[in-house]
């Protein structure tokens, strides 16, 4: 039995631990591990307080999918409703359909129970007006003034655009030997309104056969999108690649396929993905292009983060 998850994930791993010990169905507590993420308001790129839309709208996309049943449920721009992953487990348990988007989602959460409420916390709104008042000077706004506040958010937007790789991704493998994942995200900061990255979409934000393993991208949702990464990385799994090995050829695969507007002075995606990869028989791997980035684990060792293996050497 093992958890594994993005870096942000290992409370989350830690919890369906727990829950999966109670005998909790395995996509139900990974859900449940992930509710805890996106309730965290100080985690600006899922769920309560993500990072909004370039209209300051937040709108959250999660998606779930079982091993054992090879369903799914996905959820695409949900709005006022902070547990998108468990509006995708609700649509997977409840209905025949395999995503919902917009207002179609949005009805479908409120006639299954769920609250509503503003999902825009005070960090993130203060964010997003810094970054308007940054990106947009001289245009439309004066330029923000210089406050301790707001040098410390400068900071926070940063980061954002140095390493904008968000969103959190949760997978497992119950004693059965059943696999399930999910991922959920407030998508890219400041988001061009309408835009849908990789977390929703099966194969690639995540992906899962039940044979084979299972594997989860975060990073640079375009790239993910166009590689279908976590489809890949499974079917090369289902081949015999190790976790590792499956995770490095599909980072390979992206890389080549950088157009060149996305290529650095060296001829390298300047773009960051991460991959989290989970094998049948137990194995895992977390690999990145760049970085020190971690991945979560939970099993009979514990709790623990270890690095990824990046792609790029760091020099």
């Amino acid at each position: 039995m093992k958890l594994i998850a993005s870096h942000n994930g290992l409370e989350a791993t830690r919890l369906a631990w727990e829950k999966i010990q109670q005998s909790v169905n395995l996509l139900e507590a990974i859900v449940d591990g992930v509710k805890l993420v996106e309730d965290d308001p100080d985690e600006v790129t899922v769920g309560y307080g993500g990072l909004p839309d370039e209209h300051g709208e937040v709108t959250l996309d999660a998606a779930v999918m079982d091993g054992r049943t090879h369903r799914g449920g996905s959820i695409i721009g949900l709005r006022e409703v902070r547990h998108v992953s468990q509006v995708a487990l609700c649509l997977m348990q409840q209905s025949r359909r395999v995503m919902l988007q917009g207002e179609g989602a949005y009805e479908f959460a409120r006639a299954a129970g769920f609250t509503t409420e503003n999902l825009l916390s005070e960090k993130s709104r203060k964010l997003w007006r810094l970054w308007k008042r940054t990106y947009q000077a001289n245009v439309e706004w004066l330029p923000a003034a210089d406050t301790e506040e707001n040098r410390r958010l400068h900071k926070i937007l940063g980061e954002m655009y140095r390493h904008p790789a968000g969103t959190v991704h949760v997978a497992g493998q119950d004693a059965e030997k059943d696999l399930a994942c999910c991922t959920s995200t407030s998508g890219h900061c400041f988001k061009t309104k309408g835009r849908v990255g990789d977390t929703p979409i099966f194969g690639a934000g995540l992906y899962v056969d039940n044979d084979y393993g299972t594997c989860g991208s975060i990073g640079h949702g375009e790239a993910n999108l166009l590689n279908c990464s976590s489809f890949h990385a499974v079917q090369l799994m289902g081949q015999g690649l190790s976790p590792r090995d499956a995770g490095m050829a599909v980072l390979k695969q992206a890389a080549k396929h950088a157009p060149p507007f996305e290529l650095d002075d060296r001829g390298r995606a300047n773009f960051d993905l991460q991959l989290f990869l989970l094998a049948k028989d137990g194995t895992h791997a977390g690999v990145c292009l760049r970085g020190d980035w971690k991945i979560a684990i939970s099993d009979e060792n514990g709790s623990r983060l270890e690095a990824c293996e990046p792609l790029y050497d760091p020099a």
